[in-house]
């Protein structure tokens, strides 16, 4: 989950990770993709000039459907994500700062979405070790210049 970085902090299903120009929260989904598909991934990012501080993305398990919502739902709280292929982000600092904090006392999120077919699709993520990870990949990239 580190190429290219140094892992800061590794806990629940969390890794904090310093790539330099960017420090990440990441995690991977519960449910492991077979071999051959796409494995959804989850984090935080954080830039030291703070254009991206808390941006949360998703590496979606499959491409939603053209023009269908992705929703990612902590703890019973939705925030509509911004969908780009199989890959979702949220929308700004605010709703960043309202994703950040029901990750701190939410015990998982989902993404959902539809794809092609219309299919429903769900990609799970146990938020144990979230919190840490967050508030080390944050620290990790504070103190640096941009």
């Amino acid at each position: 989950m580190a190429p290219g970085g140094s892992v800061v902090f590794a806990g629940g299903g969390w890794a904090a990770i310093d790539r330099g120009g960017v420090c990440q929260a990441l995690s991977r989904s519960v449910l492991l993709a077979p071999k051959g598909r796409t494995q959804a991934t989850a984090g935080f990012a954080f830039t030291p000039d703070r254009r991206r501080w808390g941006e949360f993305h998703a590496h979606l398990s499959r491409v939603p459907r053209a023009g269908s919502s992705v929703m990612l739902d902590v703890g019973g709280q939705p925030f509509l994500l911004v969908a780009r292929g199989d890959w979702a982000w949220s929308r700004g600092g605010r709703q960043e700062e309202a994703i950040i904090a029901a990750a701190r006392n939410a015990p998982a999120m989902r993404v959902e979405a539809r794809d092609g077919a219309g299919r429903r699709f769900v990609d799970t993520y146990a938020l144990a070790g979230a919190p840490t990870a967050i508030d080390a990949a944050a620290a990790a990239c504070a103190g640096k210049t941009g």
